[in-house]
């Protein structure tokens, strides 16, 4: 007996040091009530209070949090019915507020979702509902933004994950996929064949482009080269001297006479040409006998 009374005012004590001395951390505030009324936020850190009932606190947390919204079932401007789930990030700025005055501001932010997202949706087509996304999204936060602060609570970000629309929508758009990727395929494979016939036809245009100018430097260089034969041949027959002519055109008189069959007139001409060599023959005989 006589330990309890000790023990029994320990734990006393124990349970009056929890309920004055609170340790709060960076990310946590306590709002502060005395006697009923709102007094004040306090933390972090060390805090002291009055024990109940002369003061009470509510521990508010002030990191960011999801909250998932379950499946909707939602009808687009053109009245198709489609299903969407989505998140919403989201934080407490003004901890008194968010005690004071909502009651539970989760729960609230789940049915201001849903009725806020019906009415989106009911503003956009089916094609506008898939495509634009991002738009719903930045839409969704700002309209719940606006409801939310005066609970002191601020939606940072909205992220829609599924968009499910009816099974006959799904089919007809997966008809339409595969039509859209076989005209695809097509216009590809359009575009490769005409490719190719360019690049064909700018082959052939260059080897004959090649082929005709191989051909026009070959004929240059022939006519060059039967130019400078012919130089050739008309320079060594302006420096040939008669006795040369003479000897050749003699060489071509045998050559024609040699043929059995062949006749030939001598022009009048022949004794001027045989005149200097007959010179010659009698300048080397009488240079014999003298």
């Amino acid at each position: 007996m006589e330990l309890f009374i000790p023990l029994a005012l320990a734990v006393i004590v124990i349970l009056l040091l929890r309920s004055v001395v609170h340790i709060v951390p960076e990310y946590q505030r306590l709002v502060v009530f005395a006697l009923g009324r709102y007094q004040k936020t306090a933390g972090p850190g060390l805090v002291l209070l009055l024990p109940p009932p002369l003061q009470s606190s509510v521990t508010v947390d002030l990191r960011e949090f999801s909250v998932e919204i379950p499946q909707q079932t939602c009808i687009t401007k053109d009245n198709a019915t489609i299903s969407i789930d989505f998140l919403i990030f989201q934080q407490v700025v003004e901890a008194a507020d968010s005690v004071i005055k909502v009651q539970n501001f989760r729960q609230q932010v789940q049915q201001i979702a849903s009725t806020t997202l019906r009415a989106v949706i009911g503003d956009l087509v089916l094609d506008d509902a898939f495509a634009k996304r991002e738009q719903m999204n930045e839409v969704l936060r700002v309209k719940l933004d606006d409801e939310t602060h005066r609970w002191g609570v601020k939606v940072n970000r909205v992220e829609i994950r599924e968009i499910v629309p009816p099974r006959e929508i799904q089919e007809a758009m997966t008809r339409q996929m595969t039509a859209e990727r076989i005209r695809r395929a097509s216009v590809t494979e359009a575009e490769g064949k005409r490719a190719s016939a360019i690049l064909v036809a700018e082959g052939d245009k260059q080897s004959n482009i090649l082929q005709a100018e191989g051909a026009r430097q070959s004929a240059i260089l022939r006519a060059e080269g039967f130019a400078l034969a012919l130089d050739k041949i008309n320079d060594t027959a302006n420096h040939a001297d008669s006795r040369t002519m003479t000897l050749q055109y003699l060489e071509a008189l045998k050559a024609l006479g040699a043929s059995p069959s062949t006749k030939f007139v001598i022009p009048t001409e022949f004794a001027a040409l045989v005149a200097p060599i007959t010179a010659l023959a009698a300048g080397r005989d009488e240079g014999k006998k003298a």
